[in-house]
């Protein structure tokens, strides 16, 4: 008889009470098929986010992180406490599961005729029902030119640009670099190979530094397009300095798997877009220029 897969899910909270309870209240239907468990993370909130976990879902597990320790580090304490598991599962809490969603993306895992498969992204929808385009290709300093010059545009042709805009891969099973991060399941045998997320970005490049390091191993990341999940959250809410955050560990992660020539030359460009836009007005990228030159202006212990 075969055994049921177990499946570890991890939802990182930081004052995260308003979105976190209909993310709970479809756990159970986007995770039938499967055993499982939930272990909600907080990073300190003030507001009830852990009261409304136990509230909403009381078999849920509750760790208390006591501070804001970043989105990697809480990832990783809940991995920890899940036990033996046969893949893990990443949640925003502003995620919205449909029923049977994560065992389609479980069954995506493992060995194909197209490679191995370590990690599963579904197609993301927001609100509206409107797709988000959530594929993305490794970062290069052509494709940070592409965007200074064309903002995410530049994405229609791949040298130019990280985000997967043709509709297609949307349609069709799609390996890809990375994908964004809202939720990803991801095979116990690929994490053990590839390790804990690098708790060294607190919040922002954690998914894209995993998903590449995985890659390194032979793990490829796979969008499963009969997989559909709602994410209310979108990058149109971030603040000047998330935005800084962002940024800054885009040009961190780059440097840290290149030499240091080309490291300059992709700051060069991701400073570049920051400055035609301050000039037009944004204040993030104000935000974000500032910190390129001076990184040591944003304050990390706090969201």
């Amino acid at each position: 008889m075969t055994r049921t897969p177990r499946v570890a899910a991890v939802v990182v909270t930081y004052n995260s009470a308003a979105p976190l309870p209909g993310l709970l209240e479809t756990v159970h239907a986007g995770l039938a098929g499967l055993e499982w468990t939930l272990t909600v993370v907080d990073n300190d909130s003030a507001d009830d986010s852990v009261l409304l976990a136990e509230k909403t879902l009381p078999e849920c597990r509750v760790i208390r992180m006591g501070r804001n320790a970043g989105y990697a580090a809480a990832i990783n304490a809940g991995l920890a406490d899940a036990g033996d598991f046969d893949a893990a599962l990443v949640l925003n809490p502003d995620i919205r599961l449909t029923p049977g969603v994560i065992a389609t993306l479980y069954a995506a895992l493992g060995d194909t005729a197209a490679g191995r498969t370590g990690v599963t992204v579904p197609r993301i929808l927001d609100e509206d029902g409107h797709l988000a385009r959530s594929l993305r290709r490794r970062p290069t300093i052509a494709r940070a030119l592409g965007e200074a010059l064309a903002g995410q545009r530049a994405g229609r042709l791949a040298p130019f640009g990280e985000t997967v805009l043709d509709d297609e891969a949307y349609r069709r099973a799609t390996r890809a670099d990375w994908a964004t991060g809202a939720i990803m399941l991801i095979s116990a045998e690929c994490l053990n190979a590839a390790g804990p997320w690098d708790e060294s970005f607190f919040l922002y490049s954690e998914e894209t530094e995993f998903a590449l390091r995985a890659a390194d191993r032979g793990y490829a990341t796979v969008l499963v397009p009969s997989a559909e999940v709602t994410h209310l959250g979108g990058e149109s809410k971030v603040s000047p300095r998330l935005w800084s955050l962002l940024t800054v560990n885009r040009v961190r992660l780059y440097r840290m798997r290149h030499s240091a020539v080309a490291a300059a030359g992709y700051w060069s460009a991701v400073a570049l877009r920051e400055a035609l836009r301050a000039v037009l007005g944004q204040e993030r990228s104000r935000s974000a220029l500032r910190a390129l030159i001076r990184p040591s202006t944003l304050e990390l212990g706090r969201r």
